[in-house]
């Protein structure tokens, strides 16, 4: 630990023992009480403008904000910050792992942090319920994994998103997919078609989401759900908000993505947004919402593929109920209607890599129609990929963007 490192330990301490009351004051105010601290230090030992600075900022952090993090949440270039225990921090930026020099205080310092995030959001964690997953006030998705499942101690993960959502004529330029295809997905939500957005982890999907969800008339009732609100859903007005609950240890039961779903269909929505599926409430979603006349529903799915996406379907709603495959095949084929997969290449770029329609139910199968499949160019290199999405097939199913007067 640096000798500022120290020094600002030791002033906070002071600072704190003599405000009983510190909670009452301002950050204004106590940016003065910490000003005043330091000048007082400063002509016992001289400390450089910037030092003086750099350890007001410290302090401030350490009380009022998340401490040695709000220096990396504040960093509009970091999309994502792991910290391992409270010694290891690692962040991405521009899709590059790095190893911070920043570390906390201690481990007791690193789980008021924890805990100060948590109850921001009205969860908790413990050692009864050491995951969670909560969010920052800017909407950054946060992860919490305690002792004794995080066998290397308190585990915070926070995703970053941009504070103005990325807009798809924005992914077009940066390549994501090319005007052809923003275009063709801006008839298809128009029209209501029921689309999930699939791909790995850090793949973009809630970005693309967001992007997605722009298309959406805005005189439509859209109501949205999550484990934690990240969607950043612009321009509609008759919008409803859902996010989930955590039990806790007053008796309070735990109100999940399916309760969610239920309750959400007695609302009178027109469209149904869930952030993300990832066990059984995918029944809800498939069978209750898209095959229960909420066209132009949308969610997002963890999957290698478009056609991995349908067996990760299958698996989920199996969860929720032991069905026969094929009748919940015939669910999947007769909901979804497009499959947006989207990738991380070897260059750490986002991209659409397939757009596929979902055909028919037939001799117990879901038959996929790829529209647009990415392949990559000769300028292609091991450290560059380009490349453009070229279309495969013709969109067979017509029927709603004709319903909605939409030129094919």
């Amino acid at each position: 630990m640096s000798r500022l490192d120290k020094l600002s330990i030791s002033l906070r301490e002071e600072i704190t023992d003599k405000l009983e009351f510190c909670k009452e004051l301002t950050d204004d105010e106590l940016e003065e009480i910490i000003a005043g601290k330091i000048s007082e230090y400063s002509k016992k030992e001289h400390l450089t403008l910037e030092e003086r600075v750099g350890i007001g900022r410290k302090i401030l952090n350490s009380m009022r904000r998340l401490d040695v993090l709000q220096e990396l949440i504040d960093d509009k270039d970091v999309t994502e910050i792991m910290v391992n225990g409270y010694d290891t921090i690692f962040v991405e930026k521009a899709g590059r792992l790095t190893r911070s020099s920043k570390r906390f205080e201690s481990d007791t310092r690193f789980k008021d942090v924890i805990q100060q995030i948590v109850a921001a959001c009205n969860r908790a964690v413990n050692d009864a319920s050491p995951i969670v997953d909560a969010r920052l006030m800017d909407g950054s998705r946060v992860n919490v994994v305690l002792n004794p499942v995080a066998i290397n101690g308190p585990i915070l993960t926070i995703r970053r998103f941009p504070q103005k959502p990325l807009s798809m004529d924005r992914l077009t330029e940066i390549g994501s997919l090319q005007k052809e295809q923003a275009e063709f997905l801006d008839k298809l939500v128009k029209a209501g078609y029921n689309i999930l957005v699939s791909g790995g982890t850090g793949s973009g999907k809630t970005t693309f989401l967001n992007a997605l969800s722009s298309y959406i008339p805005h005189d439509e009732r859209i109501i949205t759900i999550e484990d934690s609100a990240e969607l950043q859903i612009q321009g509609i007005s008759n919008l409803v908000r859902l996010e989930t609950k955590n039990s806790n240890a007053d008796g309070c039961s735990p109100i999940t993505i399916r309760d969610l779903i239920k309750s959400s269909l007695r609302m009178r929505p027109d469209r149904i947004v869930v952030g993300e599926v990832r066990g059984a409430e995918a029944m809800d979603m498939i069978c209750s919402a898209m095959n229960c006349g909420h066209d132009g529903s949308m969610s997002t799915v963890h999957a290698n593929s478009a056609s991995d996406t349908i067996a990760r379907l299958e698996t989920m709603i199996l969860m929720a109920a032991e069905l026969p495959v094929y009748a919940i095949r015939r669910q999947i084929s007769g909901g979804v209607d497009i499959i947006i997969h989207l990738g991380r290449l070897r260059d750490k770029t986002r991209k659409v890599l397939e757009i596929t329609e979902v055909d028919r139910f037939e001799d117990g199968e879901v038959i996929l129609n790829p529209l647009y499949r990415f392949e990559e160019d000769e300028d292609s290199t091991a450290d560059h990929v380009t490349g453009r999405l070229k279309k495969t097939g013709r969109l067979i199913h017509e029927e709603k963007l004709k319903a909605a007067g939409i030129a094919c």
